[in-house]
């Protein structure tokens, strides 16, 4: 907030503006630094802890052109990693960090922080921290989140809390692992994913917007429906002929000319499948389809104040039946991955909840397409991160290992991104 002191308007004096921090930022900037503050004494304390070197391996051990291994004293790196992510914290206390300084040097205290773990994790072990898996890992568990949280998006910018994605990814992918079996195509197999989790966005649409039912209720009602309805068709139907209608094609890798004889980069991210470059694609055309276009600015109309856009001609049910329906398509592509994409069949409860953790990504991302998939990377960079840890016999516990994915979310959720305010009507049924 800007203020002016009136007593300069009666003189030739200049005028000076003073910044008056909001009591919203100021409770994100101190809730920020906390955090850092105290992740940053608990590394210093590990580092009086750490003995040993810590390695890293930049390339794993199929690629064509091997990089060397690098090793770094574990107690000095852990050291200054967590000054540097103290020091972040304080400055965010103080409030002397501003602007564009303080974005980039949060995002140094985030990479200090996971370099610093890391190095305690791995220092004194005979093993060497694998960075070209835990990058190719980190991509590739993110990509069926990306798709999850743009479906969150295009549905809660038009109003519709989509509670549901991991139903909508459960459907498809035991659509797709079926129809993909019967016509061993993957084509065929796509776009029966993206028609399954359209016919589920379908019935989130049909009772959301035309019922009017309360619609976290409905989200969960849809998940059970869908877990029940492919573990009973898994049980009765494919088990049974699992040799006919449970051994789906796998999406081959795709190797873009050039790129992917980069080292450690080229084979990580141009040498995917094509749902990594549809989902990359996807987030670009989403952003643009909400932010560049006029059926974009209509669906955050009726996100923001449907009775407003409703008197400027705006059809607020249809709007949101289209914007639900769209986000169905890209949780259907995203359902595909967990069988055409990754195993080629299908087992129970597959997706193990990846539905909400896109939607946490959609909260962490303040329904932006851009920022809720790169909250997705993140959570896919820590679930890599944990299976990564224990390979390196690290001194903790593999439960807390287990659990370091969801406890990452809390962090981020409660400390570093703070109270957020969606859509004003999300959630909020429209009547006429």
């Amino acid at each position: 907030m800007t203020t002016v002191d009136p007593m300069t308007l009666m003189d030739d004096a200049p005028i000076q503006l003073t910044t008056t921090e909001s009591a919203a930022a100021r409770r994100a900037r101190l809730s920020a630094g906390g955090l850092l503050a105290l992740l940053g004494l608990v590394l210093l304390v590990l580092a009086f802890r750490t003995q040993g070197n810590a390695r890293y391996a930049l390339s794993d051990a199929f690629a064509a052109v091997q990089l060397p291994t690098i090793s770094v004293p574990g107690m000095p790196t852990v050291l200054v990693c967590a000054l540097i992510t103290l020091g972040v914290g304080v400055g965010f206390l103080t409030g002397r960090l501003t602007g564009s300084l303080r974005t980039w040097l949060a995002v140094l205290a985030g990479f200090a922080l996971v370099l610093g773990f890391v190095s305690w994790a791995g220092a004194g072990s005979e093993f060497a921290f694998p960075v070209a898996n835990q990058l190719s890992g980190s991509i590739m568990l993110a990509t069926p989140l990306v798709f999850g949280a743009l479906a969150g998006v295009l549905c809660e910018n038009s109003g519709v809390v989509n509670v549901s994605i991991e139903g909508e990814f459960l459907v498809a992918a035991f659509t797709a692992a079926t129809v993909g079996s019967i016509t061993q195509s993957l084509v065929a197999a796509l776009i029966a994913a993206m028609l399954a989790g359209m016919a589920m966005a379908a019935l989130l649409a049909l009772f959301a917007v035309r019922y009017i039912v309360d619609q976290v209720v409905l989200g969960v009602v849809l998940n059970l429906l869908a877990a029940g309805i492919t573990g009973f068709l898994f049980d009765q139907l494919v088990q049974p002929n699992n040799a006919t209608l449970n051994v789906a094609p796998q999406l081959p890798r795709i190797s873009i000319p050039g790129l992917s004889a980069i080292p450690l980069l080229g084979p990580v991210l141009f040498q995917q499948s094509i749902l990594f470059y549809l989902a990359v694609a996807s987030v670009i055309f989403v952003a643009f389809l909400l932010y560049r276009t006029r059926w974009g600015l209509r669906v955050r109309s009726v996100g923001e104040h449907p009775e407003a856009a409703d008197t400027v001609g705006i059809n607020v049910r249809w709007t949101r039946w289209q914007a639900v329906l769209v986000g169905g398509l890209f949780a259907g592509l995203g359902g595909a991955f967990f069988t055409v994409g990754s195993t080629g069949a299908f087992i129970k409860d597959i997706t193990v909840g990846n539905g909400f953790i896109a939607l946490a990504a959609v909260i962490m991302g303040r329904w932006h397409p851009v920022r809720a998939a790169l909250m997705a990377l993140f959570f896919g960079f820590v679930t890599q991160l944990a299976s990564q840890l224990q390979t390196l016999n690290t001194p903790m516990p593999s439960q807390f290992l287990l659990m370091l994915p969801y406890l990452a979310t809390i962090v981020a959720v409660a400390g570093l991104i703070g109270r957020s305010r969606g859509p004003a009507a999300d959630g909020v049924p429209f009547t006429k």
